[in-house]
């Protein structure tokens, strides 16, 4: 009887992509919201590790909770700066007096390149909109200053699965594929994209490696 009824229960699980999408948005850092899905956490702190940049530039701070988190990883290894970009200020208090964060709140079109310059080792994480026409453009615009063997990471391709491509004109993925249709410096790093199984991430495809 207690074995049937335990196999009942368990047959019952289901895998739900809409409920693990509400779960990420309860996902704070350091008490900040963050809304990040855990396997890109993971995936974040490996990359940094390997990649050891000197600047991340992140556009989308909204309340700063995956700026914090960043720059603590920076910290942690003792090197790198953060410039995070929004068109906003809900950032918390915490993520402003940190060391490593500086602040830019006039959106990603007007953020000034040349302040990248003196950095050697770039890598870039679009968090903002997830509509097409600003993905593209972000990825036009920073796209040149990622260092070779860095990253352009494109958050949340997840929406197309999530059957809200509409709703973001296409979203990251449509600006991903017209991207890499003509552009031959970046591939899509699988051993990312997979690396808790295919596409397991909120990145969906969205691990851009600079190869040349």
């Amino acid at each position: 009887m207690l074995f049937n009824k335990i196999h009942n229960y368990t047959s019952k699980v289901k895998f739900d992509l809409k409920t693990i999408n509400e779960g990420h948005y309860k996902i704070s850092y350091r008490g900040i919201e963050t809304l990040k899905c855990p396997f890109d956490f993971i995936i974040y702190q490996m990359i940094l590790f390997e990649v050891k940049p000197d600047l991340v530039i992140e556009i989308g701070t909204n309340k700063g909770g995956s700026a914090l988190y960043l720059a603590d990883l920076l910290e942690i290894n003792k090197f790198g700066q953060l410039h995070t970009i929004d068109i906003k200020d809900e950032v918390n208090d915490l993520v402003k007096k940190h060391q490593r964060i500086n602040i830019f709140k006039d959106g990603f079109l007007d953020y000034d390149l040349g302040l990248t310059k003196n950095y050697k080792n770039i890598l870039i994480i679009d968090d903002a909109s997830h509509e097409y026409h600003q993905t593209l453009s972000a990825l036009n615009k920073f796209s040149p200053i990622v260092s070779l063997g860095s990253y352009f990471i494109v958050e949340d391709g997840i929406v197309d699965k999530l059957r809200m491509k509409r709703r973001y004109n296409g979203g990251p993925l449509k600006a991903i594929k017209e991207f890499m249709k003509n552009n031959e410096s970046f591939i899509i790093e699988r051993r990312w994209c997979d690396l808790f199984g295919i596409n397991a991430t909120f990145n969906v495809n969205g691990y851009l490696k600079k190869i040349k």
